[in-house]
């Protein structure tokens, strides 16, 4: 070698981005117009961000929450969960939430707040379990949160790696129940697979409660016990914590048609206290049947999206094709030996496309690249098909 020349050895820009995280929660509630703070208009927010169940106390904001809402903040703590967001919308009239919030209703701060949360995976609103159910002359039931939760599961439609935790209506019982949630998964399909649906209420002295913000800090628990891959356990056949009994006993038969109905129920176990039974979202695609599923994917998706951001404005040409596909099938192969993806220990079953089968001239002069991913996330029969837009912004 020449004196004075060094040879540096090169290596490629680090593209992955760090681990997705799917246990961090949200409790959604509403200040009335007496509690507001100074200067405060309708549909300004107030947040305060936990760690602890604790540090709730110890926070002036408390006061403008219910309730509801404060219990479920300290059931999450409770049940394991470790960081939360607890978000107050001033609303002058809860009878505004019954119709479409739209573009220029009250709602759209708290829409612009969620979508600012890159990290937020759980979402919970309690207090709209206590609104008013009504049953129509013909036995249709509906709820004053319907439009509600239809815009926040269109919202964790939208946003991919979101999951909403509803708890049944208060007073809601047997066959009127079963028909509200029959109706509530019909109204909307595709965006069905990203909520649950969870009874009864729970029983903690004499206090009767909505469980959203235990099954929320079950979910944060199992994801962080099992760290970095928990999402794809299953948040069921565990005990609930700071609860004696459910507000409802049902017994096993009971549990089976609320199950056949896509409700998750408690159960009373000796030994074991309260237990959440039941994994099932509110979709009626067997693809997306089960809540350990529907966040599998979710987390991928995201995972996918942020690893590969970087390629937004590079020469969109077969280059990039291959490395975009060999970055992808690398990921994949991590979550697959994690176990979220089914398949053999030789045989994983997932399948990666970024080709000219993927990118034909039209979506090239668009500006996107397109990558194809398929896979069979566990607990699943079904292959689910991701379509991976770069450029677009959407997936």
């Amino acid at each position: 070698m020449r004196p004075g020349i060094t040879i540096q050895h090169a290596s490629l820009p680090e593209r992955r981005s760090d681990l997705v995280r799917c246990d961090i929660a949200a409790v959604i509630g509403f200040v009335p117009r007496a509690w507001w703070p100074e200067e405060a208009v309708e549909g300004d927010l107030v947040e305060v961000q936990l760690r602890r169940a604790g540090a709730l106390e110890d926070d002036p904001s408390r006061e403008l929450f219910d309730a509801v809402t404060r219990d479920a903040a300290r059931q999450f703590f409770e049940n394991g969960g470790s960081l939360l967001h607890l978000v107050g919308v001033c609303v002058a009239d809860l009878g505004a939430l019954r119709a479409p919030t739209g573009d220029d209703g009250l709602l759209v701060p708290l829409f612009q707040w969620l979508r600012n949360q890159e990290d937020l995976g759980l979402i919970a609103v309690p207090s709209a379990a206590t609104w008013r159910c009504e049953v129509s002359r013909t036995g249709g039931v509906t709820s004053h949160a319907d439009t509600l939760w239809d815009e926040l599961l269109a919202h964790c439609r939208q946003a991919g790696n979101r999951f909403l935790v509803i708890d049944a209506p208060r007073g809601l019982h047997g066959e009127l129940l079963e028909r509200w949630v029959g109706a509530l998964r019909d109204r909307e399909p595709l965006s069905r697979s990203y909520g649950a649906v969870y009874y009864p209420w729970l029983v903690r002295g004499d206090r009767v409660e909505p469980p959203s913000g235990a099954v929320m800090g079950l979910v944060a628990r199992l994801e962080n016990e099992r760290a970095p891959y928990g999402v794809g356990v299953p948040p069921a056949n565990l005990p609930v914590l700071g609860f004696t009994h459910a507000e409802v006993e049902l017994d096993w038969g009971e549990v089976g048609r609320l199950n056949d109905a896509n409700i998750n129920s408690f159960i009373s176990q000796p030994g074991r206290g309260v237990v959440v039974w039941g994994a099932r979202t509110l979709s009626r695609d067997p693809a997306w049947q089960f809540v350990n599923s529907r966040r599998v994917v979710g987390l991928v998706t995201e995972q996918l999206r942020r690893d590969n951001e970087w390629a937004v404005f590079e020469p969109n040409d077969r280059s990039l094709w291959k490395v975009l596909e060999r970055d992808v099938n690398v990921r994949l192969q991590e979550f697959w030996e994690a176990g979220l993806i089914s398949g053999g220990r030789s045989a994983p079953e997932f399948s990666v496309d970024c080709s000219e089968n993927t990118n034909l001239p039209a979506t090239r002069d668009s500006g996107i690249v397109n990558v194809e991913v398929t896979l069979r996330p566990v607990g699943t029969t079904e292959r689910i098909l991701i379509d991976l837009r770069i450029g677009s912004g959407t997936l």
